[in-house]
Formats: structure tokens, C-alpha cells, sequence
């Protein structure tokens, strides 16, 4: 940040008073300008025992397999953000059910939040973001192609908790990215 979005002059870094870390702080007109961690909301839509999955057409991680999942907007619960991201990025109207897992992806400033969903109806697409979307059966899930940590992590532990039939809540942290960026195949 270079610039105050309140007054449009040039911004400092500095600690301000009663703070314990840095902030861009514009010494004009006293404004502290946060910057904190951004949500990614998703989900993992399930029909007829089948997962859901979409190919990323966007980087990072093109070509790669994801759930449906995207940053949260502005007005809206993280349930609906993770209906909305199924829907823009798989054409699927899902139903979202429990919550399955945190990951505090600490390196990129954020945290995925997802959510266990049904896909009552078999019909989908590849929305703007996905070069495809399918169903798949968990044997058949490519697991050397999964987009990022946290995806492989909820995908996991969705399946561990299906084959157990148990709702559970998951909890990890990533501090570091730990995916290569060779291209699929």
C-alpha cells in the first residue's frame, strides 16, 4: 500500500500506539489501514457417492483438480459463499451441510473454511473458472493432480469421515506452500 484510501497521501509503516505489529498508517489524516487474513470458503459436494471436483482455469495451479471454492464476498455467510463458489465455478446448485475443516494457510494470509454439501442433481458444468468438472468416485479421485494442501486436506478427511460415518470438525495450519508448480499431465 502507498497510497491512504480515506485522504489519497502517501502512507507510512510504522507500529501506531497501543498496536504490537506494523501498519500502513497515513500520518495526514491518522487513518490505520488493517490488513487481515482473506476467507476462502468451499465445499465438498457429494452425489450418489461421488465427489464433485473441478479443473482449475485460473492460476494458480491451472490444469489442477479442486472443490468448488473461492474467496467470500462481502454480505454473505460463509454457507452461502461456498453455494455461490459451487455454482459459478461448477454450474452446480449444492446444498451445504455441516462444517468440515479449517486451514489457516498462514503463508498466503488466509483461511479456508469447508463445508461437507450434497449435489441433489447431477447437473453441472465448467463454469468461467474450470476447464472441467466431474464426479468422482473416491478410488478414482487424482490425488497426484489436487490444486493445494488444504483441497487434498478437506478431501481426506471427508472421506476418513464418510467411511466412519462421522461429522467431524478438522483443524491444521500451513505455513509454507508445499505444492511444486510443475504442470499436470
Amino acid at each position: 500500500m502507498k497510497y491512504c484510501s480515506d485522504c489519497g497521501q502517501p502512507v507510512e509503516q510504522r507500529v501506531p500506539a497501543g498496536d504490537h505489529l506494523p501498519r500502513h498508517v497515513c500520518p495526514s489524516c491518522d487513518t490505520v489501514h488493517y490488513q487481515n487474513p482473506k476467507i476462502v470458503v468451499g465445499c465438498v459436494p457429494e452425489h450418489d457417492s461421488r465427489i464433485l471436483l473441478c479443473k482449475r482455469a485460473i492460476e494458480p495451479r491451472r490444469g489442477y483438480w479442486t472443490i468448488p471454492a473461492g474467496f467470500m464476498e462481502n454480505g454473505e455467510t460463509l454457507q452461502a459463499g461456498a453455494a455461490r463458489e459451487s455454482h459459478e465455478e461448477a454450474l452446480a446448485r449444492v446444498e451445504i451441510g455441516s462444517l468440515l475443516a479449517v486451514v489457516n494457510v498462514v503463508h498466503a494470509h488466509q483461511v479456508h473454511v469447508m463445508f461437507r454439501a450434497t449435489l441433489p442433481v447431477a447437473e453441472y458444468g465448467a463454469g468461467i473458472e474450470s476447464l472441467e468438472v466431474e464426479l468422482y468416485r473416491p478410488e478414482d479421485i487424482p490425488w497426484a493432480e489436487i490444486a493445494f494442501p488444504s483441497i487434498d486436506f478437506a478431501l481426506r478427511r471427508y472421506l476418513e469421515d464418510r467411511a466412519g460415518g462421522l461429522e467431524q470438525v478438522h483443524f491444521t495450519d500451513f505455513d509454507r506452500p508445499s505444492w511444486h508448480r510443475a504442470t499436470p499431465t
